[in-house]
């Protein structure tokens, strides 16, 4: 299967001009915030949760999880094709695989196997909060 190609592309500068300094460091150039720092980290509410760079929703709330770790964790993307990943090699002798958006190439963390958490895919995407967005839940029609 061919991996798709960014649709929202825009100049170092373009992304500056729409990020904070810290916002850009994270997403544009894989820097990390520190544990216990985000303010998703322990943070409750219904929703989806999007890309801060481009908007495109990437992790729901139904697929969020206590992982205890210092970052948010979701044991899936919202659809497979909202991420891509590579290979990060920066840690000698740990590799680990990098999340990043589909949508604008943002990084967004990494995604851990075989852990042991209780969720129906064993997979952990630890995320900087940083990367993301929290949409509040639209309460259904009752009229």
């Amino acid at each position: 299967m061919a991996e798709s190609k960014p649709t929202v592309i825009r100049t170092p500068q373009q992304w500056r001009d729409v990020l904070t300094p810290f916002e850009f460091a994270v997403l544009r150039e894989g820097a990390t915030e520190r544990p216990g720092t985000g303010e998703y980290e322990q943070f409750r509410e219904a929703g989806t949760y999007a890309c801060k760079a481009c908007g495109a929703e990437l992790f729901s709330s139904d697929t969020k999880f206590d992982s205890h770790c210092g970052w948010p964790s979701f044991f899936a993307p919202t659809d497979a094709d909202r991420v891509r990943y590579l290979r990060d090699d920066s840690l000698p002798g740990r590799p680990r695989i990098e999340v990043r958006c589909a949508a604008c190439d943002s990084h967004l963390g990494h995604v851990f196997e075989g852990e042991g958490y209780d969720t129906p895919t064993d997979q952990r995407y630890c995320i900087n909060s940083i990367c993301l967005v929290h949409r509040p839940a639209v309460a259904p029609d009752t009229h």
